[in-house]
């Protein structure tokens, strides 16, 4: 979801950067991500805080968190799925609420995985449904970019889904000679259709920003 850096050495996007591309001129948005961070650790570091006094009445803001709140070895992002994560995620969109603003919740989209016989397989547990639970219990609009990314996943295949994510060859970046193979960030084919999936999930569960989408 994060910036990523432009330029010609850097071929990874996130969905978050490419995003505003969709919207008319006049919409300003404003992208607080940060790469590697969990529920625990964007408050911890004051990343929330920095969101939230920047934040003004009226403005959505759209909480998508989870891969590595389920890092469980890792004591500054660890977040257990039922406890402290629900519990921030609840945090997160009362505090928006208090000042005003409408939150909106996503579901953390799928990381690239296929067993031996080419077929797709989650890793993310408990935490996109958590996310659901809390979007229904508290009456938040929901993307649900975990269902759908699987869905793109599934229909895309084993060897076609490595577009979407960072699998460069040794030589094809300056900056990475050696390759890379990673099946959780996203390449900027990638960032574009995950934004085709959010823009039809905005346009089905929030109606009213409809308008503000290029045809």
């Amino acid at each position: 979801m994060a910036d990523k850096p432009y330029g010609i050495g850097n071929p990874e996007k996130g969905w978050g950067q490419v995003f505003p591309l969709y919207l008319v001129d006049g919409i300003h948005v404003e992208n607080h991500a940060v790469n590697g961070r969990s529920t625990k650790s964007f408050r911890d570091e004051g990343k929330w805080a920095v969101l939230l006094d920047k934040m003004q009445p009226g403005d959505y803001v759209i909480i998508e968190f989870g891969h590595n709140d389920q890092k469980i070895q890792d004591t500054t992002r660890y977040a257990d799925a039922d406890t402290n994560y629900r519990q921030n995620l609840i945090r997160f969109v009362e505090k928006v609420r208090q000042k005003g603003g409408i939150p909106v919740l996503a579901t953390p989209i799928v990381r690239r995985r296929y067993n031996e016989n080419g077929e797709f397989y989650d890793t993310h547990g408990r935490y996109p449904e958590v996310v659901r639970e809390v979007a229904e219990s508290k009456q938040v609009p929901l993307l649900d970019l975990h269902a759908l990314t699987k869905e793109l996943l599934i229909q895309y295949g084993e060897e076609d889904s490595k577009r979407l994510f960072l699998h460069i060859n040794p030589g094809e970046y300056g900056s990475l000679p050696e390759g890379r193979q990673d099946d959780t960030h996203l390449s900027a084919v990638g960032a574009f259709r995950v934004c085709d999936l959010v823009k039809s999930e905005i346009m089905q569960n929030i109606p009213e920003l409809t308008v503000y989408f290029k045809n």
